[in-house]
């Protein structure tokens, strides 16, 4: 542990005011212990130290004008963090809380998801403090083509293959691939979280939420356990968790809660999914427009949280499943959550418990499955959706599902099974990173320093 604590003192002075960064490291470094004492190579040979610095940053100014023309400038980034096993692949993140240190994160984090997935994909990030809420089409599409003209040069089918993220849809992907293609003149799958209309892969859309909820699945099932019946607490509205709520109610659980930055809606006796999709994909209304039609529902708008906690992690409930940003599920809340009888915790958004949260969750022995595992499904599908675009073919949905469903397996078998290896058996979180970390620390001494 020496070794791992000087890299991360060094980290803090090397890469300064960066908070999720380090936050992200040192869950990943502070379970490494037993597999760097066991394989001195990952120490002789600068491993650690290589994977902390991305392999490239990329800072870029994206100017682009408003309906009034004015001319707006907005910060672009992108991580190329590690290719050991393949072409950089993660998220674009256009929200106004994105900057170096949650692009670092994100990146970071992606690397070990990626590994996890058993698929030929390296790890990275990128994004932008744009905000597309209350923007027209007409400026959202600006922006999108102002940053592809800064970015494309950096990407490729076999390079690098961005996909969504928070602020991120089908509509972003739509203007991001049309400038692409404007500038390179190529039709190939450098995006991923295209429309299926030209090139999108079926089921990608669903993808996160459904494997989340197949992660949570392969938990219970260790334990003799099923959905069927469980109340399940989700944050969020975004696609994670509208489809984290969707595959719930086709596997039996009822779907309570969920949230957005205007508030939390409350229906205990499960919530109308189909019409939340409507409300948050379709119509685009405010989320407590559900009250209209469920009347015995209940909204807390977010001025009226107690405590300024939210209410999501306050409710009775057998499994919660934090589908919406970073370190939004606290010590306070996990007590809650404790308190209340939940036994099981499994992570749809990146990192959204803190490390007091996961530290009470891990002591307590319940079923904990941490994001870069549980949610690694979003990724799984992106790189099924490059498959079909390098093969110019087109996969059914069930096909997708059903490979889906086989990987999320995986991922929880290798992560259950690594846990075993170093007697700490239901430890996920030692689990997950150090399976994840071996694939691409191995790949790194196999390739040579670079």
């Amino acid at each position: 542990m020496n070794h791992v604590s000087s890299v991360i003192d060094g980290l803090r002075q090397s890469s300064p005011g960066q908070t999720e960064f380090y936050q992200a490291v040192e869950e990943v470094l502070e379970v490494l212990a037993p597999v760097l004492d066991a394989d001195p190579r990952y120490q002789n040979e600068g491993v650690i130290e290589r994977l902390l610095e991305p392999e490239r940053q990329i800072l870029f100014r994206v100017a682009w004008v408003d309906d009034e023309g004015t001319v707006r400038v907005n910060k672009g980034y992108r991580v190329q963090f590690n290719s050991a096993l393949g072409p950089y692949k993660g998220g674009l993140r256009f929200h106004p809380s994105v900057n170096g240190g949650i692009i670092k994160f994100l990146g970071f984090e992606q690397i070990f998801k990626n590994a996890l997935t058993g698929l030929p994909l390296g790890g990275g990030k990128g994004g932008s403090d744009f905000n597309p809420k209350g923007r027209s089409q007409g400026e959202v599409m600006r922006f999108c083509q102002a940053f592809m003209t800064a970015l494309y040069r950096h990407i490729g089918a076999t390079i690098d293959v961005p996909a969504g993220d928070i602020g991120v849809g089908h509509r972003e992907i739509g203007y991001l691939y049309g400038q692409y293609r404007r500038l390179s003149g190529r039709f190939e799958g450098v995006l991923t979280g295209k429309s299926p209309g030209w090139g999108g892969s079926l089921g990608r859309k669903e993808a996160t939420g459904y494997g989340c909820v197949y992660f949570a699945e392969n938990m219970l099932a260790e334990r003799g356990e099923t959905l069927k019946g469980k109340r399940c607490l989700v944050s969020g509205a975004g696609n994670v968790a509208l489809y984290t709520m969707e595959k719930l109610v086709e596997l039996g659980a009822r779907p309570i809660t969920c949230s957005d930055s205007s508030g939390t809606l409350i229906h205990p006796a499960g919530l109308d999914v189909p019409l939340l999709k409507t409300i948050k994909e379709q119509t685009r209304a405010a989320l407590a427009t559900y009250l209209d039609t469920h009347k015995e529902a209940t909204f807390i708008p977010v001025a009226d949280y107690p405590d300024g906690g939210s209410p999501v992690w306050r409710q009775d409930g057998d499994i919660a499943f934090p589908c919406a940003t970073q370190n939004e599920l606290n010590g306070a809340d996990a007590e809650t959550l404790l308190a209340n009888g939940v036994a099981c915790v499994c992570e749809g958004a990146n990192m959204p418990c803190t490390r007091e949260a996961v530290s009470l969750f891990l002591r307590a022995g319940i079923l904990y499955g941490p994001g870069k595992a549980a949610n690694a499904g979003g990724v799984a599908v992106s790189q099924l959706e490059m498959q079909q675009n390098a093969a110019m073919a087109r996969w059914s949905v069930e096909q997708v599902d059903d490979t889906l469903r086989a990987i999320m397996r995986g991922i929880h078998q290798s992560a259950s099974q690594t846990a075993l290896e170093f007697d700490a058996p239901g430890n996920l979180v030692l689990g997950a990173n150090i399976a994840g970390f071996r694939r691409v620390a191995d790949a790194m001494i196999d390739q040579g320093v670079f």
